[in-house]
This record gives structure tokens, sequence and C-alpha cells, in this order.
């Protein structure tokens, strides 16, 4: 049961980095949280006010605190594990939909940051941005799904300047897709290095048989979402697999692989924006389509499925704020030791004792999460094999002691602070 906890001035309720999978709601008195700003170095601090949650996202997702909460005066909470949160809130529509949108902007403000890094296609507007991406596909070869983006954008922007070139792309692209189809060399999409988290629960949910108008089925390379594409509806991947690419200068790069009874597409649902990256069939795909009409009468009806997308959020987070400390990293070494850290958490060896450590990666895959150029990550990995702390190969890397990346990273973040 809940249960309610006195504070007195003074105490820490938690520190960051522990592993504490309580949720708290403030019922009394002034707590505030601070944590240290991933870019900067700076601490943020916020003050939570009474009656609202504290300590979700770490407990949802099962992941270390991200901050430190602090008692400023005599304070009671409310303590209770996750498993009494979904009891007893799981069917608030106005409390689960508020943390929705909350985790969806903080997911949101990331994804700018990580673009603004990466130097993104900042400021194109969304039938230029579409155009943009269909020609990544078109370099790519992949002319399916260059028509698939093309006719998307025709669709959503009849009217706009560039309706011409687009349609001149459309065509061109359109006669290649069917030469390579006579020849049967289509290109498919290509594989990705890490794939996502499971909902598992979700397809019990949707397993009724009130569900099945909501199918469709998409084949190999087809463009279910495109990036920049206005967001009016989400998608639960029931059988296949998705690819996630983001378009950046002018170049598809490959984010994610989500597998069955994940969910994708669900940002755009609760913030009324833009697509932030483009969806593509890897296989034959059956999901379900849900709109903004019925999403909430969705997740009102069954309150499991909303408890499901706040856990997704929650990982998504953390993900991507893993992924924007990599790339704040000024060193370049440190930044590629840094990438296998962050491999070795989402694949943990099940023998702790073991350091060496074989990832299934190639120098492409690490250009792409370390933010940097093929070239220059090569020639950085050939320092690391000429000190024998990696193997390279075609289709993995061998890190023969993981303590030495860890190592490498700290060392390297002293020396910014002295």
């Amino acid at each position: 049961m809940p249960r309610a906890v006195q504070y007195t001035k003074g105490s820490i309720i938690y520190f960051s980095g522990d592993k504490d999978e309580r949720i708290f709601i403030l019922q009394k008195g002034v707590i505030f949280l601070t944590s240290t700003d991933i870019e900067t170095g700076a601490p943020v601090t916020e003050y939570i006010r009474e009656g609202e949650f504290f300590g979700v996202k770490s407990a949802f997702g099962h992941f270390p605190r991200e901050e430190t909460a602090t008692v400023v005066t005599d304070s009671i909470t409310i303590s209770m594990t996750v498993s009494e949160f979904e009891n007893l809130f799981s069917s608030n529509k106005q409390i689960i939909m508020k943390m929705l949108r909350v985790f969806s902007n903080q997911l949101r403000s990331i994804h700018k940051k990580i673009e603004s890094i990466l130097n993104s296609n900042d400021g194109v507007n969304q039938y230029t941005g579409m155009q943009l991406v269909a020609q990544s596909f078109y370099n790519d070869e992949q002319y399916k799904s260059c028509c698939d983006v093309c006719l998307k954008a025709l669709s959503r922007f009849p009217t706009a300047p560039n309706k011409n070139s687009l349609a001149k792309l459309y065509t061109d692209a359109k006669k290649r897709a069917d030469m390579q189809a006579a020849r049967g060399t289509s290109i498919e999409p290509s594989g990705s290095i890490i794939t996502g988290m499971g909902s598992q629960g979700a397809m019990k949910q949707f397993s009724l048989p009130a569900f099945s108008r909501f199918a469709k089925t998409f084949n190999p390379g087809d463009v279910i979402i495109s990036e920049y594409e206005p967001g009016d509806c989400f998608y639960l991947i029931q059988s296949g697999q998705v690819q996630l690419v983001k378009c950046v200068n002018g170049a598809k790069k490959n984010l994610d692989i989500l597998m069955p009874s994940e969910f994708f597409g669900e940002m755009a649902i609760l913030e009324n924006t833009p697509r932030s990256a483009t969806c593509v069939a890897i296989d034959t795909v059956e999901v379900l389509e849900f709109n903004k009409e019925n999403f909430e009468i969705l997740i009102t009806g069954n309150p499991q499925i909303a408890l499901i997308l706040l856990k997704l959020f929650c990982k998504r987070i953390y993900d991507q704020k893993r992924r924007f400390k990599i790339l704040v990293i000024p060193d370049i070494q440190a930044r590629l030791a840094d990438v296998f850290l962050m491999f070795d958490e989402m694949n943990p060896s099940p023998n702790h004792a073991d350091r060496s450590r074989k990832f299934n990666i190639t120098v492409q895959d690490l250009s792409h999460w370390a933010g940097l150029p093929v070239e220059t990550v090569r020639d950085e990995l050939n320092k690391f094999a000429e000190k024998r702390r990696i193997e390279i190969y075609d289709t993995s890397i061998v890190v023969n002691n993981i303590v030495d990346m860890k190592r490498i990273v700290d060392q390297k973040a002293l020396a910014r602070q002295s």
C-alpha cells in the first residue's frame, strides 16, 4: 500500500545514481531535484509543487536516478511502487495524459539538441524536408521508398512551391523502381545495430477481434511515415520489423529497428508536430493504426495501453539522453570509447567478470552513433587496434578490455574539469 513518509529539512530522499524504483507524490512541503546539464555540466534545479509526482521516469524505466531529491522544508510525501501506481492511477485519464505530454515534450527537446549537434536540417519547412528525405532514398538506390515519400509530400502539400521537382523526382524514381523490380534487385532497408525494447504487454491488449478494423499491412521498403510529414496517427507493430531513419545533411542515418509489440509515431499524436523520423518496413509488416480522434478514447478504455506508452517514453528519453551524452564529448577517442560503453550497458555480459566484449557493429555504425565522419572514426579505431585495445572485423569489433574504455572516458572527463 502507498504510505505517507515524513522528511525533515535537509534530508535526501534519493541520490543521483541510486537504483530506487519508488514513485513519489509531494503532499506537503518543498522539495527540489538537482541534476547536471549534459551539455554544459552546469547544475539544474527543479522545484516540486505540492500534488506533483517525481521519480516516475527512473521507476518506470528501471534506470538509475538522474537527479538528487532534497527536502527544503519539513515535508510529507506519498511513496508507492510502480505496481501500486498502476493500480491507483491507470484509469485516471487526466493524470496519464498529462504525464504522456510532459514526457513527449522532454523527448522532443532532446531530439532538437541532438539535431543541433549533428547539424541536421534546421529551419527546413515540411515540404522541402520531405523532398530531402525522398532524395536521400534516391541516392541510396531505394527507389520504391523514394516514390512513397514523394507521393506523401505531393498528397500532403499539393500546392507547395516544389511540387514540380517532387513530381519529377517521383517519375524518375518510379522508372528505376520498376526496373529494379523487373530484375529482382530492389534494395531493402539495411539492418541496424540496436533493436528497440519490446512492449510485450501490448500484444495481449490488442489481440481482441475489436481491433481488427485498425489492421494494415506494409510490404518491404514501404515508407509507413516520413520525416517532416504531419502526424495524425500512430502504430503498433504486430509482426515484422520497422527501421527508423533520419535525414541528416541530405544523408540517411539509421536510428533503430522496432520489433513486434512496439509503438511508433506516438509523439506527433501528443504534440501535433511534424514527424521527427522516417519509418520503413524491413519485411512484411502488420500494424494496427490509430488516429488522433480515437487515441484518447483508446487509452481511456484500455488503461494498460497508456501505461505501456508511459514506459516506452521513459525508455526512449533515457536512450536519447545517453546518445546526447556521447555527442557532447569533445575528445574523439573518448567519444568512441563511450559508444562502446553504451553498447555494453545495453547488452551486458552475463558474466560480470568478462572484460572482453564483442559487438556486432561496423565502422559505419560507430560513425553514426558518434556523430563523426567515417574516415575520422576509422583512423581513431586503427590507433586503438595498434595498442591492442580492440580487434576490427568486417561485421564486428572486439573490445579486449571494456574497463579500458571506461578509463579513457573518465580520464578525459577529469581533464576537461581541471
